[in-house]
């Protein structure tokens, strides 16, 4: 293992395991193109989002709800309407966080190697 220790190597695969739900959610088809179609806008109600979608309203709101448990989309109520946007900010945080560990496990592997 290219960890120095056991307590980096469980840290890098608990933080891992806390991003199965971004992965698992991003996985999808469906959501992707949610997520596209909200990157192409400022933000979609359901009804606005089953207009461009061959999928019924209870299926983008099962979606929905999936994304925004992720933390990639935020609703945002205005009205009697909720609204979805893209929110990537923590998403993004999460993955170069994620990448760093993995960067600095590899690093450390390959430094193992020449020593």
């Amino acid at each position: 293992m290219g960890l120095r220790d056991r307590g980096e190597a469980q840290k890098t695969v608990e933080f891992f395991r806390q991003c199965i739900p971004m992965f698992q959610a991003l996985g999808d088809e469906v959501r992707q193109d949610i997520l596209i179609m909200l990157a192409e806008t400022e933000g979609l109600n359901v009804n606005q989002i089953a207009e461009r979608s061959p999928m019924s309203r209870p299926n983008i709101s099962h979606h929905l709800k999936i994304l925004r448990q992720a933390g990639l989309v935020k609703p945002e109520k205005k009205g009697t309407e909720v609204f979805y946007s893209l929110e990537l900010n923590e998403t993004v945080k999460q993955l170069k966080q994620l990448i760093g560990f993995i960067e600095e496990e590899c690093f450390l592997e390959e430094e193992a190697k020449t020593e």
